[in-house]
Protein backbone atom coordinates (compact mmCIF):
# COMPACT_ATOMS: atom_id res chain seq x y z
CA UNK A 1 0.00 0.00 0.00
CA UNK A 2 1.00 3.74 -0.61
CA UNK A 3 -0.67 6.34 1.24
CA UNK A 4 -0.45 9.86 -0.46
CA UNK A 5 -0.98 13.50 0.77
CA UNK A 6 -1.83 16.11 -1.37
CA UNK A 7 -0.81 19.78 -0.12
CA UNK A 8 -0.22 23.64 -1.62
CA UNK A 9 -3.48 24.30 -3.02
CA UNK A 10 -5.22 27.30 -2.65
CA UNK A 11 -6.72 30.50 -4.18
CA UNK A 12 -4.83 32.55 -6.80
CA UNK A 13 -5.27 35.09 -9.25
CA UNK A 14 -5.19 34.62 -12.75
CA UNK A 15 -1.47 34.67 -13.82
CA UNK A 16 -0.33 33.22 -10.63
CA UNK A 17 1.51 30.22 -9.39
CA UNK A 18 1.09 27.44 -6.86
CA UNK A 19 3.35 24.94 -6.36
CA UNK A 20 1.47 21.18 -5.14
CA UNK A 21 2.96 18.98 -3.23
CA UNK A 22 2.51 14.89 -2.47
CA UNK A 23 4.06 13.52 0.43
CA UNK A 24 4.42 9.72 0.31
CA UNK A 25 4.77 6.69 2.75
CA UNK A 26 4.40 3.55 2.85
CA UNK A 27 5.78 1.07 -0.14
CA UNK A 28 9.51 2.03 -1.71
CA UNK A 29 8.18 5.64 -3.39
CA UNK A 30 10.73 4.84 -6.18
CA UNK A 31 9.27 1.97 -7.53
CA UNK A 32 6.40 4.20 -8.58
CA UNK A 33 5.74 6.56 -11.77
CA UNK A 34 3.55 9.22 -10.46
CA UNK A 35 1.46 11.16 -12.18
CA UNK A 36 -1.13 14.35 -11.29
CA UNK A 37 -4.76 14.43 -12.40
CA UNK A 38 -7.09 16.94 -11.97
CA UNK A 39 -11.46 17.12 -11.95
CA UNK A 40 -13.45 19.97 -12.04
CA UNK A 41 -17.15 20.58 -11.05
CA UNK A 42 -18.92 18.10 -13.68
CA UNK A 43 -16.39 17.16 -15.66
CA UNK A 44 -14.57 14.10 -15.74
CA UNK A 45 -10.79 13.42 -13.85
CA UNK A 46 -8.32 14.27 -16.56
CA UNK A 47 -4.60 13.54 -16.75
CA UNK A 48 -2.16 16.81 -16.20
CA UNK A 49 1.28 15.54 -15.69
CA UNK A 50 3.55 12.45 -14.98
CA UNK A 51 6.89 11.55 -14.05
CA UNK A 52 8.79 8.20 -14.15
CA UNK A 53 10.80 6.18 -11.54
CA UNK A 54 13.70 7.80 -11.94
CA UNK A 55 12.63 11.81 -12.75
CA UNK A 56 14.38 11.39 -16.34
CA UNK A 57 10.65 11.14 -18.13
CA UNK A 58 8.16 13.77 -18.06
CA UNK A 59 4.64 13.78 -20.05
CA UNK A 60 2.06 16.72 -19.72
CA UNK A 61 -1.40 17.77 -21.39
CA UNK A 62 -1.50 19.90 -23.79
CA UNK A 63 -3.37 21.98 -21.63
CA UNK A 64 -1.11 22.30 -19.34
CA UNK A 65 2.18 21.96 -21.24
CA UNK A 66 5.23 24.77 -20.54
CA UNK A 67 3.29 26.21 -17.76
CA UNK A 68 3.48 23.33 -14.73
CA UNK A 69 6.38 21.41 -14.57
CA UNK A 70 6.68 18.02 -12.59
CA UNK A 71 9.62 16.97 -9.93
CA UNK A 72 10.03 14.52 -7.84
CA UNK A 73 12.61 13.96 -4.77
CA UNK A 74 12.65 10.20 -4.30
CA UNK A 75 14.87 11.45 -0.85
CA UNK A 76 11.80 13.10 0.46
CA UNK A 77 9.21 10.65 -0.98
CA UNK A 78 7.96 13.29 -2.48
CA UNK A 79 6.32 14.56 -6.06
CA UNK A 80 5.67 18.38 -7.35
CA UNK A 81 3.79 19.99 -9.40
CA UNK A 82 4.49 23.55 -9.75
CA UNK A 83 2.00 25.87 -12.17
CA UNK A 84 2.74 28.98 -13.35
CA UNK A 85 0.67 31.49 -15.87
CA UNK A 86 -2.42 29.86 -13.91
CA UNK A 87 -5.79 30.84 -15.54
CA UNK A 88 -9.42 30.18 -14.35
CA UNK A 89 -10.14 26.98 -16.27
CA UNK A 90 -7.16 25.43 -14.49
CA UNK A 91 -9.89 25.61 -11.58
CA UNK A 92 -10.19 22.02 -10.22
CA UNK A 93 -9.22 19.43 -7.51
CA UNK A 94 -5.94 17.85 -8.31
CA UNK A 95 -5.00 14.26 -7.69
CA UNK A 96 -1.66 12.35 -7.30
CA UNK A 97 -1.76 9.19 -8.58
CA UNK A 98 1.03 6.33 -8.06
CA UNK A 99 1.28 3.69 -10.70
CA UNK A 100 2.65 2.70 -13.90
CA UNK A 101 3.97 5.53 -16.23
CA UNK A 102 0.98 6.91 -18.68
CA UNK A 103 -1.67 9.11 -19.05
CA UNK A 104 -4.60 6.93 -18.36
CA UNK A 105 -6.56 7.18 -15.07
CA UNK A 106 -6.72 3.15 -14.83
CA UNK A 107 -2.50 2.81 -15.02
CA UNK A 108 -2.75 4.21 -11.51
CA UNK A 109 -3.29 2.25 -8.26
CA UNK A 110 -3.24 4.10 -5.26
CA UNK A 111 -4.60 7.79 -5.21
CA UNK A 112 -4.03 11.06 -2.65
CA UNK A 113 -7.71 12.83 -1.36
CA UNK A 114 -7.32 15.91 -3.92
CA UNK A 115 -6.24 19.37 -3.16
CA UNK A 116 -8.42 22.21 -4.25
CA UNK A 117 -6.91 24.96 -6.72
CA UNK A 118 -9.07 28.13 -7.54
CA UNK A 119 -7.99 30.40 -10.17
CA UNK A 120 -9.91 33.96 -10.01
CA UNK A 121 -10.21 36.38 -12.89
Amino acid sequence: QVQLVESGGGLVQAGGSLRLSCAASGRTFSWYAMGWFRQAPGKEREFVAVISRSGGSTDYSDSVKGRFTISRDNAKNTVYLQMNSLKPEDTAVYYCAAGTYGMIKSLYNYWGQGTQVIVSS
